[in-house]
């Protein structure tokens, strides 16, 4: 396993020009066959299966074993068997094991009989014992391939023997340098390869030059042609899998495919611990499994055709501790029920069909798995239950004929209108995962694919918009980095059209997170604009205008009921911020659907539907085809007298809940609400088409039992009314998602005497929560001054903005103290106040350096490089991934000075082994760095004399061949 799990990144730079070399010979040469690999029939075996069991397991499983000989007497005297191991992973419903013996942290031990020397190498077959248990019960063995020489040495005894393969293979050879260790490994790929046929493949932790170079992959594809081969955190072609490692901070916490970056079809893996604490093989601990998080994680990988590699921390003697026991127990009998929906299915609301996964009504959560015959049979995981007794999804146009609880078998009633499927009348929830069984007829309504043209106002070479109509998501339209662009799809003729079902390229996360090892964000389109026409020259206004949610799977946009040849489709950002440099102003599509109406099945209505409402004066019933029951109320204007009463508004406790009104409005006014005859609560509404339903929500306070509530306008013409909602009001420590970048970022130093400081910051909101009376500023220290006004909004929603700059300036007279300065946005969510905060630290320089700036500052550029933390490190966090390529690098500008000299350049690194910087000032030919040091959590310094020129230079630290040191800071002396 790679040592910082959570800063590894997708595609690792090459080490070697000649390595880069080849990879482009590669690619030009062989890319159909490399393309092959995607999808081949020794895959189909893990394309069936839900998940693997990842053993850590080796000479320093605790407790530590220093000797290999005594390490394998006390597995053979603990008890070790192969089979306990199979049948834990088959309680797990686990159809492989991946076997992690030979790791850089566990004494690169072999846990079988090697005629090749230079580790740790059993007498026992105990790879030969695990392969055999395994086929017996039709459980596969993966056996782990580490690519890291650097922590030879980590316990003080030296652990790889180069003078033994030296001897072996007759010339001297380092087993501690990459290029030594990857001969010695490279050798063992062979050794392994003829002496266990039966083993399934090779796990590989990150590529070895030297494996590269002479061609390792391509002889195991033509000596074990069946064998799988996965790689960490690369998507290389040749491998069959791409293996995601350790992430976190999703929200939900479980919903792991949201790290994701690789589309299908390709084969993925959610590589994650079960253990929720401690390292990834057993360090004496018996550390608890959150099965909350685990199962969910289980659910939702098997929702995006995604495998779970849940990592288990045997002991010495191969059991695993009790609570990891007790997990695998609970799984054997949890999982079986609902068995059907994981295993031959695949991901929903992608390119097999189905439904829309992610976030549905009242605060639910799940994710779709469908059968292969087409989505007939689709399985609604419900992972996050609702406040509420119903579930409301969206049907991707699918007609749903019979729904049921698959464990229970009971028969659920349901409606479908307006787009969305609606299970009703739940009183069973599964503690993890309700899962329903939705049978369906067919998809309705949508034009066939090959009857529609497209264009687009620009197009990568090879990605043409021909790609959103070709029925296939193996191609994909690419808009070449530009930003507004448009794409136009041609029916043929006059149609009409009801909305579109967009399926964006998945190959970027959904969120920011800069501590994957680089800030990552969704390359999926925000704000958007649609228009239709007749001649496709005159567009006229749009009829949509609003943004899109940064989610996976299959989105919708409703345009009311539209007559019309020409639907042009125009997006003008997407959610990627200059901090993602790989997906800024990126935008992949994959495939775009017209559909031409929705499915309906209206005999078992939704819940609090306004056309099922008393009625009075102006009030009326219209058609909405978008609106539940394929209905609304119109004609509320002009105050109380026009209205609609829901005499039957049932709760069963007292106090405040969330009340949504579903509307339809093209221009923005307002709705009044009147609960149980007191004073009613208006409400801004807003809205671009008056025949597709947006939401408001409002705090009520409702009693227990039967409640009245009555809806209104006081505007002149008000909104539609389509259905409302009632549910418990959320916790009162939710915040909804935001995002917010300072600018400057993180630790600041500052100069002698007093300064002045401008800052920007944006706030972003990311969900489809509305946030109301919303205020952007920072609170300054006593003595500090700020010079410009909060920044304000009476109300954000989805994908919205608020920025704001100022000047702050540190008391007079003085140097610059100490002093953290929070960026503060305040704001209401249904009528609670809520805050997030952002930190800008503010730091006196040393008196010895005339610049310090951090290699994270947002000042800087920092390429394909990344940000991750680091707490011993200045400010808590350093750039990694440096190195490797020309585009991983850090670039400090405006790095000022007085006078044209000589200065000492001091940088601030860590790194475990040796390494080289490359520091390229203001252009001129770069000065080689070189540093050791043991460690990626420990800080060191060193220095280079450079020569600036007066005011300011640019400062590139940078190498372009080889991994880099990760980079603290820099400062001038």
């Amino acid at each position: 396993m790679a040592i910082l799990h959570e800063g590894a990144i997708p595609v690792r730079p090459r080490a070697r020009a000649a390595t880069l070399l080849f990879a482009l010979i590669v690619t030009l040469i062989v890319a159909p066959a490399a393309r092959a690999e995607v999808e081949h029939p020794r895959q189909q075996w893990l394309r069936d299966s839900t998940a693997g069991l990842f053993l850590h397991w080796g000479m320093f499983t605790a407790p530590r074993h220093l000797d290999c000989a005594a390490w394998e007497r006390d597995v053979t005297e603990g008890g070790w068997t192969a089979d306990y191991w199979v049948d834990e992973a088959r309680k797990l419903g686990a159809s492989y094991i991946v076997l992690a013996t030979f790791h850089s942290r566990l004494g690169y031990a072999r846990p079988w009989p090697s005629e090749i020397p230079g580790s740790c190498a059993t007498k026992r077959d105990l790879l030969g014992e695990l392969v055999t248990a395994g086929k017996a019960k039709d459980v596969r063995i993966i056996l782990y391939m580490t690519d890291d020489p650097q922590w030879h040495n980590e316990q003080g005894v030296e652990t790889l023997d180069s003078a033994a393969y030296s001897a072996y293979k007759g010339r001297q050879v380092d087993l501690t340098t990459r290029a030594g260790f990857g001969m010695y490994s490279y050798d063992l790929f062979f050794e392994v390869m003829e002496k266990y046929q039966d083993l399934a493949g090779f796990w590989i932790d990150n590529d070895n030059d030297y494996w590269e170079q002479n061609k390792l992959y391509e002889q195991i594809r033509e000596k074990r042609p069946s064998w799988l081969l996965s790689n960490n955190n690369e998507d290389t072609p040749i491998m069959d899998t791409v293996s995601n490692e350790q992430k976190t901070g999703m929200t939900p916490a479980y919903d792991y495919p949201q790290a994701a970056w690789t589309p299908m079809p390709r084969l993925v893996e959610a590589d994650y611990k079960l253990p929720t604490t401690g390292d990834w093989w057993y360090d004496g601990g018996n550390h608890p499994v959150d099965v909350r998080l685990s199962t969910g994680r289980y659910i939702t990988n098997a929702g995006s055709s995604m495998k779970s590699l849940m990592a288990e921390t045997p002991m010495v003697n191969g059991r695993f501790p009790p609570q990891q026991e007790a997990f695998n127990a609970f799984m054997s009998t949890w999982v079986p029920p609902i068995k059907e929906s994981l295993q031959g299915t695949e991901g929903g609301g992608y390119m097999y069909g189905g439904m829309r996964p992610g976030f549905w009504n009242d605060g639910a959560h799940g994710v779709i798995t469908v059968s292969r015959d087409g989505a007939k049979v689709q399985y609604v995981h419900v992972v996050t239950r609702p406040s509420t007794d119903m579930v409301r999804l969206r049907d991707n146009g699918y007609r749903v004929t019979r729904v049921s609880d698959l464990r229970t078998g009971e028969q659920m009633r349901f409606s479908q209108s307006g787009g969305h499927l609606s299970i009703l009348g739940i009183t069973r929830w599964d503690q993890y995962d309700t899962v329903f069984k939705v049978e369906t007829a067919d998809r309705q309504h949508f034009y066939d694919q090959s009857t529609l043209k497209a264009t687009a106002s620009s197009s990568r070479e090879g990605h043409p918009a021909t790609a959103l109509v070709d029925g296939s998501f193996q191609d994909y339209w690419d808009s070449d980095a530009q930003l507004p662009v448009s794409v136009t799809l041609d029916l043929g003729r006059a149609r009409k059209a009801s909305y579109l079902a967009v399926n964006q390229r998945e190959w970027s996360p959904t969120y920011a997170r800069e501590t994957f090892g680089r800030p990552e964000d969704s390359a999926r389109i925000k704000d958007y604009r649609v228009y239709v026409s007749d001649d496709g020259k005159r567009w006229g206004a749009p009829v949509r205008a609003g943004a899109l949610p940064s989610a996976r799977g299959v989105q919708a946009i409703d345009l009311g009921e539209q007559h019309a040849r020409y639907i042009k489709l125009e997006v003008l950002n997407t959610w990627a911020g200059p901090q993602a440099p790989r997906f800024v102003r990126q935008l992949q599509i994959d495939e775009i659907q017209v559909a031409h109406g929705y499915p309906l099945s209206p005999a078992t209505p939704v819940p609090l539907e306004a056309e099922r409402q008393q009625r009075s004066g102006a009030a009326r019933l219209a058609p909405c085809a978008a609106c539940s029951g394929g209905a609304q109320v119109t004609g509320l204007g002009g105050g109380s007298r026009n209205a609609i009463t829901y005499r039957e508004v049932t709760v069963a406790a007292a106090g405040d809940h969330r009340l949504q009104i579903d509307h339809t409005t093209a221009a923005a006014t307002s709705l009044s609400v009147s609960v149980n005859g007191a004073a009613p609560i208006k409400a801004a509404v807003i809205g671009d088409n008056a025949a597709v339903p947006a939401d408001t929500a409002l705090s009520v306070p409702l009693r227990a039992g039967a409640n009245t509530i009555t809806v209104f306008s006081d505007a002149a013409k008000g909104p539609g009314v389509d259905r409302i909602a009632v549910a418990p009001l959320p916790p009162t420590s939710y915040v909804p998602k935001t995002t917010m970048t300072v600018d400057p970022s993180g630790l600041q130093w500052a100069g002698p005497g007093q300064q002045s400081l401008k800052v920007s910051a944006t706030l972003r909101l990311d969900v489809e929560d509305a946030l109301d009376q919303v205020e952007l500023a920072p609170a300054v220290p006593a003595g500090w001054t700020v010079e410009g006004g909060p920044a304000t909004a009476a109300t954000m929603r989805l994908g919205q903005t608020l920025e704001g700059t100022w000047t702050l300036t540190s008391p007079p007279g003085q140097d610059v103290a100490s002093a953290d300065i929070p960026i503060r946005a305040s704001f209401q969510v249904l009528g609670r106040p809520n805050t997030v905060t952002r930190q800008l630290r503010v730091r006196l320089r040393p008196a010895d350096r005339v610049f310090m700036r951090e290699a994270e500052d947002s000042r800087n550029q920092l390429g394909s490089a990344g940000i991750t933390n680091c707490g011993p490190c200045s400010g808590g966090q350093k750039v990694r991934n440096l190195g490797g390529g020309p585009d991983a690098y850090v670039l400090f500008e405006n790095v000022t000075v007085d006078t044209a000299r000589q200065y000492t350049l001091y940088i601030d690194f860590t790194v475990n082994g040796e390494r080289s910087y490359f520091v390229t000032v203001n252009g001129e030919p770069p000065i080689e760095v070189k540093v050791s040091g043991v460690g990626n959590n420990t800080p060191y310094t060193t220095s280079v004399p450079i020569t600036l020129r007066a005011g300011a230079n640019t400062i590139k630290v940078h190498n372009d061949t080889a991994t880099a040191p990760d980079l603290d800071r820099l400062s001038l002396g």
